[in-house]
C-alpha cells in the first residue's frame, strides 16, 4: 500500500505533482491528482474507451462535493482557475492511499470522511463512494455532490455551447444524459434522498500541464444536477457511473469482485509478497486491455493506445514474469494476424481500421518475444502451428524487400529507411524535420536481425526443418561477420550507431547496448564489456539511460516546453527509464561469469562473482524503484530528463518502463534482496 499524509496532501507542491490511475481493461481509465486537482485535459473519473482500446472520450470529468454540517458548507473539491486554486480542498485532505485503488480521507470539523473510487474491469463504470468515519457533535449530515462533465474527445478540451442537450432522464436510483447525439449515454446510479435538476456550465478550468506543454489548457465544464445523500455510518454515499445501467445496490459486489481479480493476479505472480514488486505487478495489468476477440498492450497513459514495437518489448515483463502466460499467447496470436509484406504493425489509428506499418525494428523485436514465450511456457506446439510460418515468411520478405527500403543486403546487414521516415525507436519528427534521422543501417536493428535468424535456426532444428536450419545459420554467419567488420569503433571502444556508406554515426547512444543484451549476441566478451563500459559511462543515470552523451553537441538535457521543444529532446539525451532493463540484462552477463569448464573452487569464485553483480544491479536500481511513490503513483513513467535532478517527464505510466523494470528485478537479477532490504532501496510507504 501506497499511502500519503496531510504533510504531502496539504502541500500543493508536493500533491500536483502526485497523479494516480486507474484502468479498467478496454483502454479507459480514471486519473488525477492526489487531492483531485486536475492537471491535464486527460484527467477524468471515467475517460470511457468506446471502441477498444480507442474512440476514448472523457464523459465525466470530476465531482465537485460538498460537505453540509449543521447547514455549514466544506466544499471538498479542488480547481485552478485563472489566478486562484478554488475551492481549497486539499486543506481537508489528512490522508491519500492506493488500497488498492485511491482512496482520499478528510477531516472538517469533527467529521472525518473517506472517499474511494474504482473503476469496473471490462466495463467503461466507475465507482464512487463516500464513507462517514467518525461524527462527532455533528446532529445535521448531509453531502452534496455535482458531476461536471465534459463529453468530447480525450485529446481535446470543451467549451460552453448552445448543442448540448439538458434532457435528464429519471427512474428510481438511476438518472441518465445524453449531452450530444453520437456519444453514449452516461447513467448515474445512486442511493441519494435527493436529485436536484438545475444545469449549469463551469468556466475557464486551467490545467497547468498542458500549459506547460504548450497545448490548450482552458476548458469548461458542464453540471447537470446535483444529488443530496443523508451521510451515516451505516449507508455510504454511493455512485455508480457508467455507460451500462447499474444499480446503487450494486456497488459492494463490483467491489469485491475488483479487489478478488487484483488479488488472484498478485497471488499468481512471483515474489509479490514484496512490496515493490506487487506494486510493479499491480501496474503491469494496467496495460493490459481488450482489442476485438483479443488482447493487446496500451503503449502509455495517459494518451498512447497499443503499439506493436511497444507491445513485443512489454510483453516478457508484463505478461510472462507475471505469470499470465495466456494473455502473452492471444497478444501473440492476434498480432502474427497483422503481419504484412513481413512487417508487425506498429500502430493502431484511433479511428479507423488500417494499422499502420512503419517500423523496422516491431517485426523484429516479436521474434525476440516469441523466444521469450517459449522460454517461459515450452509451448513449442503453438509456435510451430501459428507463428513459425509467419516468422519464416517475415525472414523471406526482409531478405525480398518491403516496404521503405527495409531490406537484408548480401552482406547480412539489415538496410531500412526513406526520407522524411522514422523506422526505429528514435522517431521524433515535427513536420517534415526529422530529429534524429537513423536511414542505412542502425545498430539495434543489425542485433535484433541476427537474434532473429539464430531464433529461427533453433525452431528449425527443433521443427525437424533442417534445411532451414542451415540457411538461417549461414545468413546468421554471415551477419555476425559484417557486423563485426564494420561496426566497430576502435577510437571510442564501442560501436557505431548507424553505417549509411558515408562515415559512420560515431555518436555514443544506447541503441548498441542491445547488442550485449539480446539473447544472442554478436560480441566477443571483451568488445561486449567495453561497449557496457562506454554506455554506464556516458548515459546511464540513477532513471535509465540518456538517449545521447551529454558530451555530444547534440545533446539536450531538458525535455520540457512545446511540441516542437520537447521533439527535438525526445531521443537527444532525455533519459528513457525502459532501457534499464537491457542495462541491467547486458551488465550481469558482462559481470555475471559462466560456470563451464571451471574447477570446484572457481565455481565459488564465479557463484560470488555472480552474487556481487546481482548485488550491484539491485542498488542501481533502488532510485527508480523509489519513484514508484512519486508522480505517478504506483507507475513508472515514460521518461525524465537527462539533466540532474532527472525530472519526469511525458506520459506518467509507460508499459515498457514499467516491463522492463520488473522482468529485470524478477526474472535477471533474481530479487536478490530476498528479505533483506539493499542499502537505499526504498520503503512501500511514505508518510510525509
Amino acid at each position: 500500500m501506497i499511502q500519503f499524509d496531510a504533510s504531502i496532501c496539504g502541500n500543493l507542491q508536493s500533491s500536483l505533482a502526485r497523479e494516480w490511475l486507474e484502468t479498467n481493461g478496454l483502454g479507459g481509465f480514471a486519473s488525477s491528482t492526489i487531492v483531485g486537482l486536475n492537471t491535464r485535459r486527460y484527467h477524468g473519473l471515467l475517460i470511457a474507451a468506446t471502441q477498444p482500446p480507442t474512440g476514448r472520450y472523457v464523459l465525466l470529468s470530476k465531482l465537485e462535493a460538498t460537505l453540509i454540517l449543521n447547514g455549514r458548507e466544506y466544499q471538498l473539491g479542488c480547481n485552478q482557475y485563472p489566478g486562484i486554486i478554488y475551492p481549497e480542498s486539499f486543506r481537508y485532505l489528512q490522508q491519500f492511499r492506493m488500497d488498492p485503488f485511491p482512496v482520499f480521507t478528510y477531516q472538517v470539523e469533527g467529521v472525518k470522511l473517506e472517499q474511494s473510487l474504482f473503476m469496473v474491469h471490462g466495463e467503461n463504470t466507475t465507482v464512487v463512494q463516500y464513507k462517514l468515519l467518525s461524527s462527532s457533535a455533528v446532529s445535521d449530515l448531509q453531502l452534496e455532490v455535482r458531476p461536471l462533465v465534459a463529453f468530447r474527445d480525450y485529446h481535446r478540451t470543451t467549451h460552453e455551447n448552445g448543442g448540448l442537450d439538458r434532457t435528464l432522464t429519471q427512474a428510481s436510483g438511476l438518472v441518465s444524459i445524453q449531452p450530444y447525439q453520437g456519444l453514449p449515454a452516461l447513467h448515474f446510479a445512486h442511493n441519494a434522498t435527493k436529485l436536484g435538476a438545475q444545469s449549469s456550465w463551469y468556466r475557464n478550468f486551467e490545467y497547468q500541464r498542458e500549459l506547460e506543454r504548450g497545448l490548450d489548457h482552458v476548458e469548461d465544464l458542464f453540471n447537470p444536477f446535483a444529488l443530496t445523500f443523508e451521510l451515516s455510518h451505516s449507508r455510504p454515499a454511493t455512485l455508480i457511473v457508467s455507460t451500462l445501467k447499474h444499480a446503487a445496490t450494486e456497488a459492494s459486489d463490483l467491489r469485491q469482485a475488483e479487489i478478488s481479480r487484483r488479488r488472484c493476479i498478485l497471488k499468481n505472480a512471483p515474489l509479490s509478497s514484496d512490496p515493490l514488486v506487487a506494486t510493479l505487478v499491480s501496474a503491469a495489468d494496467q496495460f493490459i486491455t481488450s482489442r476485438g476477440e483479443g488482447k493487446t498492450i496500451v503503449a502509455g497513459y495517459h494518451w498512447f493506445a497499443d503499439w506493436g514495437r511497444d507491445t513485443m518489448i512489454s510483453l516478457p515483463g508484463l505478461t510472462l514474469v507475471t505469470r499470465r502466460p495466456a494473455l502473452a499467447k492471444n497478444i501473440l496470436r492476434s498480432f502474427a494476424k497483422h503481419v504484412d509484406r513481413g512487417m508487425l504493425p506498429n500502430r493502431f489509428p484511433d479511428v479507423g481500421e488500417q494499422p499502420e506499418y512503419n517500423t523496422v525494428d516491431a517485426t523484429l523485436w516479436f521474434f525476440e518475444a516469441t523466444r521469450a514465450y517459449l522460454e517461459h511456457t515450452g509451448d513449442y506446439s503453438f509456435v510451430r502451428q501459428e507463428l513459425y510460418p509467419v516468422l519464416a515468411d517475415i525472414i523471406t520478405w526482409h531478405v525480398r524487400g518491403t516496404r521503405y527500403g527495409i531490406k537484408a543486403e548480401s552482406s547480412g546487414l539489415v538496410e531500412a529507411g526513406e526520407p522524411g521516415v522514422q523506422l526505429t525507436w528514435m522517431d521524433a519528427k515535427v513536420g517534415e524535420t526529422v530529429i534524429t534521422p537513423r536511414r542505412g543501417k542502425p545498430v539495434e536493428i543489425q542485433a535484433l536481425w541476427y537474434n532473429a535468424l539464430r531464433i529461427m535456426q533453433d525452431l528449425a532444428q527443433k521443427f525437424g526443418d533442417e534445411t532451414s536450419r542451415q540457411l538461417y545459420d549461414r545468413m546468421a554467419t554471415i551477419t555476425n561477420w559484417s557486423f563485426n567488420r564494420l561496426f566497430w569503433n576502435d577510437g571510442d571502444g564501442c560501436l557505431y550507431d548507424v553505417i549509411n556508406g558515408g562515415p559512420p554515426d560515431a555518436s555514443i547512444r544506447p541503441n548498441q547496448i542491445f547488442a550485449v543484451s539480446l539473447y544472442h549476441s554478436m560480441l566477443s566478451e571483451d568488445r561486449a564489456r567495453k561497449v557496457l563500459q562506454v554506455v554506464e559511462r556516458e548515459l546511464l543515470t540513477p532513471y535509465g539511460l540518456r538517449t545521447l552523451s551529454p558530451s555530444d553537441s547534440k545533446y539536450r538535457g531538458r525535455y520540457e516546453g512545446g511540441v516542437y521543444e520537447r521533439d527535438s529532446a525526445y531521443h537527444q539525451g532525455t533519459v528513457w527509464p525502459w532501457l534499464m532493463g537491457p542495462f541491467m540484462t547486458a551488465y550481469l552477463k558482462v559481470n555475471g561469469g559462466s560456470r563451464h569448464d571451471v574447477r570446484d573452487k572457481d565455481v565459488r569464485d564465479e557463484d560470488v562473482r555472480d552474487q556481487n553483480a546481482r548485488e550491484h544491479a539491485a542498488k542501481l536500481l533502488a532510485p527508480l524503484l523509489s519513484y514508484l511513490q512519486d508522480a505517478g503513483v504506483g507507475q513508472i513513467p515514460e521518461v525524465f530528463d537527462g539533466d540532474p535532478p532527472h525530472r519526469p517527464a511525458g506520459c506518467i505510466a509507460q508499459a515498457w518502463s514499467v516491463a522492463e523494470i520488473l522482468r529485470v528485478l524478477t526474472e535477471t537479477i533474481g530479487h536478490s534482496r530476498n528479505a533483506k532490504q539493499q542499502p537505499g532501496a526504498p520503503t512501500a510507504v511514505v508518510a510525509g
